[in-house]
């Protein structure tokens, strides 16, 4: 059983920046493709990033050239770092594992 735990959530001005944190336990996180997603209020979750195994990465096209996905397998870690950020950026970000585990989810308000 994996457990994913979010984290870097905040407040920010448009413009500016912040780094989501998922640290993974349970499993075998070097071997598991993983995702974050997005909810904002009275929408749909949606796919921001996904990264594979072998660190092959692909991005929602509202974020591309603003988010990145990557991962550290030695610190069993997925990060998500977003610059450029904007109002319509406003969510609670989730992480995935491909083998069906969400976390609970990290609030990111983007501020006009």
């Amino acid at each position: 059983q994996v457990q994913l735990v979010e984290s870097g959530g905040g407040l920010v001005q448009a413009g500016g920046s912040l780094r989501l944190s998922c640290a993974a336990s349970g499993g075998t996180f070097g071997f598991i493709a993983l995702a974050w997603y997005r909810q904002a209020p009275g929408k749909q979750r949606e796919l921001v990033a996904s990264i594979s195994s072998g660190g092959g990465t692909t991005c929602a096209g509202s974020v591309k050239g603003r988010f990145t996905i990557s991962r550290d397998n030695t610190k069993n870690t997925m990060y998500l770092q977003m610059y450029s950020l904007r109002p319509e950026d406003t969510a609670v970000y989730y992480c995935y594992a491909d083998t069906g585990y969400w976390g609970q989810g990290t609030q990111v308000t983007v501020s006009s």
